[in-house]
């Protein structure tokens, strides 16, 4: 079982798991010692985010898991807009993905998502549908007297990009998750200087930018292949 598993993962793509959530284990001793749902939130992400570079939907069940976590972290530090985003929007959408994933495998019996690309359609939607999601958050975050609004309403245009791609099946939503990851290292960043223990979410977010750079390369040579043998 333990030999199947590992087969299953490249040589990079164990690295890459066993490295970043070594760093996230590290920075959870350096400068938290006491949130371990931080150290198990960020531990589920990182393998949430190999799987989904692989195509897994057994991915987006661990996105659930990461979003029902970070949605508690978030809430510690009265990041609302983090909260809202997870719970509202990554979390119900994670389902939504799943559900999108397992019906449309690549082929038949194989945990493996069929890529598909973005259409004229989809970035229309996009468009039209980011700016009025960002705006409604922007004053409900207000409302609640969110810290750092403007980096936090950031981080919720970029989720909600990414889910949206992700639900689409493209390849983009690695990028889009890169972004977010970015725009969280700043927020987290901004909540360390208060409480250095929040370092450990930088350290994670860090980390989770290491494994979408990695998706996409991942996406890339899934597509190519499968366009390749579709072909065939």
């Amino acid at each position: 079982m333990i030999k199947k598993l590992i087969g299953y993962f490249s040589k990079v793509e164990i690295i890459l798991l066993f490295s970043t959530s070594f760093a996230i284990l590290c920075s959870f001793l350096l400068f938290d010692r006491e949130n371990y749902i931080t150290l198990i939130a960020s531990l589920v992400g990182a393998f949430a985010l190999i799987l989904c570079a692989k195509g897994n939907p057994l991915g987006q069940v661990l996105v659930l898991a990461f979003s029902t976590f970070y949605g508690f972290i978030s809430f510690s530090y009265k990041y609302y807009g983090e909260m809202l985003t997870y719970a509202g929007m990554t979390a119900p959408m994670a389902i939504v993905s799943l559900i999108s994933w397992l019906r449309h495998p690549f082929e038949k019996g194989k945990s493996e998502v069929k890529t598909e690309s973005v259409t004229k359609r989809d970035v229309i939607l996009l468009l039209i549908l980011t700016p009025i999601v960002t705006l409604i958050f922007y004053y409900v975050l207000k409302i609640f007297g969110t810290e750092n609004l403007t980096v936090s309403t950031l981080s919720v245009t970029t989720t909600f990009v990414a889910v949206f791609l992700t639900y689409k099946r493209s390849k983009y939503f690695t990028v889009a998750y890169g972004v977010n990851d970015l725009v969280l290292i700043t927020l987290w960043s901004l909540a360390a200087i208060r409480d250095i223990s929040y370092l450990s979410v930088v350290i994670c977010f860090i980390s989770f930018l290491a494994h979408d750079i990695y998706g996409f390369i991942s996406w890339q040579r899934m597509e190519k292949k499968q366009r390749s043998e579709k072909s065939a």
